[in-house]
């Protein structure tokens, strides 16, 4: 019967099972995959010898014949998940040398992705001590027989990858209760791990191949749509995408090249992106509001002749290019390039992608090959050139993936722009390698708009900051955000008053995350699974930390991190020669503590902490005491801190706000409410008419250090 049923899932499934050579382990051994299908019994049994034996529910087995023939046989071993004495017995089993093979979900997922895990499981292993195997099962959830409510296939090509043996970490200087949930916790690591290590190694190594593989599985689903309200299927999408770069290679040269993209949040530009690396070219991203002699600074500095536009964008935003064609750069139009679009190419181009969806638009790029360049924000400095590869990109994706449930009907809703890395890997190409819709509009600075057109949209995961989350918390309807599973926020920290605002007011939680554009972005973030608050989550799969001594900061330190989604390298001849010295490293500027169970916690920038008679004060924990605490002076009232040399304490801390009447006493009263040390206190406070931002919302405190050096006055 086993050879029987290899045969029939390889014939309809095309089955193969990887690393099945840790399946001749001995007992005590756990066999714990997720649990995706009906078949998932199936997939696993056809690999295990005899002695292997699957654990089942007495009770799900009395409620017909078939479940009773199936989960009860030589090969099972039933007990009642309500009974206490359950786990004593699969214990007993395992110390006797047994093998069994559990779910440690405990259910089928109605996901598709990893649920929770009963922590049963993990007071099993860690009573019995028993060695673990953890199994990824990858494209079983798109089988009839998955309970999900997304798109299901009748034949999808399903294959079982096993890990190697894990031992549980000894746990005896904590409590029974303590251990089960740390050894569970553990657990789901590992099981994360798998999924992404697997996706990494059996996934499409590109990112126009990872696009058109989802386009070829659901062609007919809205991938896009813009403020044009003209919805882009995933075939439309790829066929323009192929259409564009028939006309972008009469223009550009041969050979691999920079080219700058110079487009709002618009459905054009994604589709240019992709255009860009079916030709084999690397597309650098602009940051258009950061004014032109910028704008020429990164085309120079990425070695740019031609920049993709749009002469309806660049009138709209009142961008004068004329010194940036004066530099020597050649402007591409897409209104042009559409116009030599003849009805036979669409056709033609049409039928090329019905007939080989997969192979339609090439691209002979790989993993290492650098996919993007985007430009750092410059808060503190000139743009840097990132130079993010597909594997970058990719893996940021997958580990985004691995540890959310996103679901086939998830709709994004992405203003955040392109040129920002959150906005560009997250807002734009993980749904398009998901295969999910985005709607995407071209700027968060309309708080009124943006939450009537996500409610609109029915719109259920969301991407923003903190200062745009403001903005909205006080422009928006409280039913404005009904739909809303997942709201992510990073690029600058969250504070207290703003997460408050959207709990009370919209009954969201906002889910905070950390990265770096040079992390393609994201480091860690919370999840709805493992949330802390407070913190911006635990460490992706894949990456490795390391803390560096700071003097005068006794808990945490300078990070460091490694791993797949760390990017290429700088165009910076100098901070590309630092990186490489790093062996891989990156240094994020930032202090952090990471707490027993993996959660990070941002302290600031080191360049945002003062020394202060001796003592490091950060400057964002002082603007974050300072956030919302002024109701007085209305909701727009912002107090940003920056320091300056002081004779006497080394330096001193000047206050900045867009309110003139904020006065010092205001500000002392508030920190000794919230507890900060005298020497956390601002000496001065300044007004200004506005608080300077950058495109992504954040403070531009390297524009506030010169905005106090100009006679503002000063108040005592």
């Amino acid at each position: 019967m086993k050879a029987f049923f290899l045969f029939l899932v390889r014939l309809l499934y095309r089955f193969r099972a990887y690393d099945t050579e840790v399946l001749k382990t001995p007992g005590p051994v756990l066999l714990l995959p997720n649990h995706i299908s009906w078949l998932d019994w199936l997939f696993l049994g056809v690999c295990l010898d005899e002695d292997w034996k699957f654990v089942t529910s007495a009770n799900t087995a009395k409620t017909s014949w078939l479940h009773r023939k199936v989960m009860v046989n030589k090969r099972t071993f039933p007990i009642d998940p309500n009974s206490p004495y359950a786990v004593k017995l699969m214990a007993e089993y395992l110390e006797k040398g047994g093998r069994l093979v559990l779910f440690p979900e405990g259910r089928l997922s109605r996901t598709g992705n990893l649920m929770k895990l009963f922590d049963g499981t993990g007071f099993l292993i860690y009573k019995t001590k028993a060695k673990v195997i953890t199994c990824y099962l990858r494209k079983a959830h798109r089988l009839p027989l998955s309970p999900h409510s997304g798109w299901k296939e009748w034949f999808p090509e399903v294959t079982a990858h096993f890990s190697g043996t894990h031992i549980a970490p000894e746990l005896e200087h904590l409590s029974t209760s303590e251990a089960r949930v740390v050894v569970t916790d553990w657990l789901r690591d590992r099981l994360v791990d798998l999924q992404f290590e697997t996706e990494m190694a059996f996934g499409e190594k590109n990112l126009v191949h990872a696009i058109a593989e989802t386009a070829a599985d659901v062609p007919n689903q809205i991938a896009l749509e813009d403020v044009n309200r003209t919805p882009l299927t995933f075939r439309k999408f790829l066929v323009g995408a192929d259409v564009i770069s028939q006309q972008l290679r009469k223009r550009l040269p041969a050979q691999s090249a920079h080219v700058g993209v110079l487009l709002p949040n618009i459905s054009a530009t994604p589709v240019t992106c992709v255009a860009l690396w079916s030709l084999g070219h690397v597309p650098a991203l602009l940051n258009f509001s950061t004014g032109i002699p910028i704008m020429i600074a990164c085309a120079q500095l990425a070695g740019m002749k031609q920049i993709v536009t749009s002469k309806a964008f660049l009138l709209k935003a009142r961008l004068d290019v004329e010194p940036m064609t004066k530099a020597g750069i050649e402007f591409i139009y897409l209104e042009d390039l559409r116009k030599e679009v003849t009805g036979g190419q669409k056709f033609s181009t049409l039928v090329k992608h019905l007939l080989w969806p997969r192979t339609a638009l090439p691209c002979t790029k790989n993993y290492e090959d650098t996919a993007v360049i985007l430009f750092t924000s410059g808060s503190e400095g000139v743009p840097k050139g990132v130079e993010l590869s597909h594997k970058n990109i990719l893996a940021n994706i997958r580990q985004m993936l691995a540890i959310t449930d996103l679901e086939d009907k998830d709709r994004i809703f992405n203003c955040l722009p392109m040129f920002h890395s959150f906005g560009l890997t997250v807002g734009t190409l993980l749904p398009l390698m998901r295969g999910l819709y985005s709607f995407v509009y071209p700027s968060p600075l309309h708080y009124r708009v943006v939450p009537t057109a996500l409610y609109d949209r029915d719109c259920t995961v969301f991407l923003s900051t903190n200062t745009f989350l403001n903005g909205y918390g006080r422009k928006a309807h409280p039913y404005d955000f009904r739909s809303m599973r997942y709201l992510f926020a990073a690029a600058e920290k969250l504070q207290e008053t703003t997460a408050k605002t959207w709990s009370e007011k919209f009954g969201v939680r906002v889910l905070e995350g950390y990265g770096a554009t040079e992390c393609s972005p994201c480091v860690s973030v919370n999840t709805p699974l493992q949330p802390r608050n407070g913190t911006v989550g635990r460490l992706m799969p894949g990456m490795e930390y390391k803390l560096e001594p700071v003097e005068g900061v006794e808990e945490g330190g300078r990070l460091h991190v490694r791993g797949p989604n760390v990017m290429k390298g700088y165009l910076n001849a100098d901070a590309n020669a630092k990186f490489k010295e790093g062996g891989g490293w990156y240094d994020t500027g930032d202090i952090v503590a990471v707490d027993r169970d993996g959660f990070l916690s941002v302290r600031g920038r080191l360049k945002r902490f003062a020394k202060i008679s001796g003592e490091m004060v950060s400057l964002t924990a002082v603007e974050d005491a300072f956030a919302g605490a002024f109701p007085q002076f209305g909701l727009r009232c912002q107090v940003a801190v920056v320091s300056v040399p002081d004779e006497e304490k080394g330096e001193k801390l000047i206050a900045i706000s867009n309110e003139p009447k904020l006065t010092l006493e205001d500000l002392r009263k508030v920190a000794k409410e919230k507890g900060l040390s005298n020497l956390s206190m601002p000496r001065e406070v300044k007004a200004v008419r506005e608080i300077p931002k950058l495109g992504t919302g954040k403070v531009n405190h390297r524009e506030l250090q010169k905005l106090i050096s100009e006679e503002t006055p000063a108040k005592s």
